[in-house]
């Protein structure tokens, strides 16, 4: 039996009304020159394709290029929903918070994932187009810069080096100075009688974040009450599982680079896989993971 294409092209086809009214897909719509203008103006379709520029002749480039900016528009999503959740709980807005994260928990999952479009680069493909990167790397990225910030991995000196980016380096300033996600939690059980003590509560932001045993102790007292409605047990899982998504993604960034790589030091200057061991094995809100070992 024949059929007839519901799709021509952007062109309206015969059709069958009856057909039509009784479910059967309807034919694509003949759109004018301002309305298929709308989608592009609104998304910036065309600059946004203008933007992959290899610089070799290698295939793999521009997967690695468009790899690597969709991560960084994955980014700025996550960076936006933890800093909802963040200044939700400074708030004491913790259904808001806990929205925030877990909206926040499907882009991380994207985010993880989409080291999969790299993972045949082969590392005679890489080595290819390795020399046109120069020293670029991904440690230089503001964008991840910013997350890690709001983790607690504070670094002056990473602030420093973007001094030269006018936007991304005044934010990145702007979010050192400034409470990170884990501490707006604490901040927050401490408001609520726990006993989060004063120096890590009104802390130094601008220095990393160090484990503290009082805090493990904070942590277990919320574990002890399993109420359905205990909101610091729903954001305490909550930022469980915002954590362990950025420890995925740390691994699958290690298993990637020592695929394509090996032990080759980074093209930005770190010793490369070692360097990336050592941060895929550092836990997220810390005593979060350490507490579980005693419950």
């Amino acid at each position: 039996m024949a059929m007839t294409a519901s799709y021509d092209h952007g062109r309206s086809a015969p059709g069958d009304a009856a057909a039509e009214g009784a479910g059967a897909p309807q034919v694509c719509p003949v759109l004018g020159t301002d309305e298929a203008a709308a989608y592009t103006d609104y998304v910036y379709t065309e600059t946004l394709l203008s933007l992959q520029r290899p610089r070799t002749g290698e295939s793999a480039e521009l997967s690695f290029i468009i790899t690597t900016q969709v991560m960084e528009l994955l980014f700025r999503l996550i960076r936006h929903h933890w800093e909802e959740a963040r200044d939700a709980l400074e708030a004491d807005d913790t259904a808001s918070a806990l929205a925030a994260l877990r909206r926040g928990t499907g882009p991380q999952d994207v985010l993880v994932e989409s080291w999969s479009m790299l993972a045949t680069l082969t590392p005679a493909e890489f080595d290819r187009f390795r020399d046109a990167l120069g020293v670029a790397s991904g440690v230089q990225s503001a964008g991840y810069r910013q997350l890690e910030f709001l983790l607690g991995n504070k670094s002056a000196g990473m602030a420093r080096a973007q001094r030269g980016l006018p936007v991304a380096g005044t934010e990145l300033e702007r979010t050192l100075a400034e409470p990170g996600l884990y501490d707006a939690a604490l901040r927050l059980l401490r408001r609520r009688g726990m006993t989060v003590p004063d120096e890590v509560a009104e802390r130094d932001w601008s220095r990393p974040y160090k484990p503290d045993p009082r805090v493990e102790r904070a942590w277990a007292e919320v574990y002890a009450d399993e109420r359905p409605g205990n909101d610091l047990l729903q954001l305490a899982e909550v930022l469980m599982d915002t954590a362990e998504r950025v420890t995925r993604w740390r691994h699958r960034h290690l298993m990637a680079v020592k695929r394509s790589m090996g032990a080759k030091p980074g093209t930005g200057g770190s010793s490369g896989l070692d360097w990336l061991a050592r941060n895929a094995a550092q836990d997220v809100f810390p005593e979060l993971w350490s507490l579980r070992t005693g419950v």
